[in-house]
């Protein structure tokens, strides 16, 4: 018998980020994280996992729902969720345009992927011992980066690499990461976004951050749905 998945949420929205802004999608945001971002904007499906077991053919029943053939599958990490590959060929099968957003730290073993979504944390992302323990802390920056895996991802289908950046600096280790993979990238496919929850926070670090667009070549994200909802579920 088909074991269950269990899912935070699913919703029907614009996506917010990355090179299919403002395209109408479905979310199935899976929960359940091998990380723990200090600065995790969905706390509730990885600091505090939550939801609803559900089937995959509940959840193919939710998503056809909505008039859009585009499905983004996120989480959390939903690479970790053992019956992934089986949702995924289903979204194939009724010809789903399929993203997965993923940190890149589980290979993709051929699961079936239009966009691969990637966002590999830096280390600003690692969390305090103090909040969330020694264990997690150690976790977390052994599991972030893991260049062979993200060599997987960027070799295997169209892709996308986004990073969260925090300050000026933080420019530099994402160049560092990108040389660890061993693929070509080209500099449009690698989307940068400021760090923050609020509008005012992403204003703040919007100047700088363009610059190193700029300068690099790489893109410039913006996070829609903050502009559009604020920082709420199901946006």
């Amino acid at each position: 018998m088909e074991a269950p998945m269990l899912i935070c949420e699913i919703f029907y929205s614009v996506q917010g980020e990355g090179s299919l802004v403002g395209v109408p999608s479905v979310f199935v945001r899976t929960s359940g994280c091998n990380l723990r971002c200090t600065w995790c904007d969905t706390p509730y499906a990885s600091w505090k996992p939550e939801g609803t077991e559900m089937s995959v053919e509940e959840i193919l029943a939710v998503v056809n729902e909505h008039p859009t053939r585009f499905v983004v599958v996120t989480g959390g990490e939903p690479m970790i969720a053992k019956e992934m590959p089986q949702l995924l060929a289903a979204f194939r099968k009724q010809g789903k345009h399929i993203t997965i957003e993923t940190a890149g730290t589980v290979a993709p073993n051929g699961v079936p992927c239009d966009l691969a979504s990637i966002s590999p944390k830096l280390a600003h992302s690692t969390p305090a011992e103090e909040k969330g323990g020694k264990a997690w802390s150690e976790k977390h920056e052994r599991l972030r980066l893991q260049p062979e895996v993200l060599r997987a991802w960027c070799s295997a289908y169209d892709f996308q690499l986004k990073f969260v950046l925090a300050s000026e600096s933080d420019a530099d280790e994402a160049r560092a990461v990108i040389a660890s993979i061993g693929v070509d990238v080209p500099p449009e496919k690698v989307l940068l976004m400021p760090e923050g929850i609020t509008q005012e926070a992403l204003k703040a670090r919007q100047a700088w951050l363009v610059g190193v667009c700029k300068a690099t070549g790489w893109r410039y994200s913006p996070r829609l749905h903050i502009d559009l909802f604020g920082n709420k579920r199901g946006t």
